[in-house]
């Protein structure tokens, strides 16, 4: 699994992962690092909140946000069922750059977008990232960028991508500018621009999983789980 390259850790950090835990608890808009690339993302269950990322995106109703967790328990309610298989890929590459496409719980009152009835799950493999989830929730996340230019993989790269529209979580903590459209918690920079990989196994792909998009993790890699 690629290491994750992080930025050595502030006596600030917990009080801005704490600020930007209040920041998307209020609805607002935050990017984080990730172990692929910067993701920009708001509270799953806040669907004016989603809105509002989708439209910073670029991006409409029919490409709905994956969602990040920060472990498995946070599944409960969320997917109707977690098939064998997609319980092997999540102990094989869980925390790591997997995303599955997972059929949502029927109660789950999410609006994501157009998901057909599905849910995009991944735990990510970055500690700043799984501190502010579990302090959020499950979160809705995308990659820090407009659509169809360059994932962010730096800080630099977040601002450059939402120019005016960014201020760094600490700076914030530090008595900085108080409320931000778009709060950056700063971790460095991330491996690189390769995304997690997509594989589905919603529906009848829950006994044959789709490969939907090859990252980080190679068809050779899932192949060995069975995949």
């Amino acid at each position: 699994m690629t290491a994750v390259t992080q930025q050595a850790p502030s006596d600030s950090m917990p009080e801005q992962i704490a600020r930007a835990a209040a920041h998307v608890a209020a609805g607002g808009l935050l990017a984080l690092p990730t172990d692929t690339v910067y993701g920009l993302g708001v509270r799953a269950d806040d669907a004016d909140a989603v809105s509002r990322l989708l439209a910073a995106k670029g991006r409409g109703r029919s490409m709905p946000p994956p969602v990040l967790i920060a472990g498995v328990s946070q599944l409960d309610g969320v997917v109707a069922h977690v098939p064998e298989g997609a319980r092997a890929l999540m102990e094989t590459f869980w925390p790591g750059a997997l995303t599955l496409v997972l059929d949502a719980a029927p109660s789950l009152g999410w609006d994501l977008g157009e998901t057909g009835g599905t849910i995009a799950v991944r735990m990510p493999d970055h500690p700043l990232a799984l501190a502010l989830l579990h302090a959020t929730g499950p979160m809705a996340v995308t990659s820090a960028n407009a659509t169809g230019r360059p994932p962010a993989t730096d800080a630099a790269g977040v601002r450059a991508a939402f120019p005016g529209r960014v201020v760094d979580a600490g700076d914030a903590a530090a008595g900085g500018p108080a409320t931000a459209d778009i709060l950056l918690l700063d971790g460095g920079p991330t491996p690189g621009s390769v995304p997690s990989t997509i594989v589905s196994l919603a529906g009848t792909a829950a006994q044959a999983p789709a490969v939907l998009r090859e990252g980080v993790i190679t068809r050779a890699q899932l192949e060995g789980v069975g995949a």
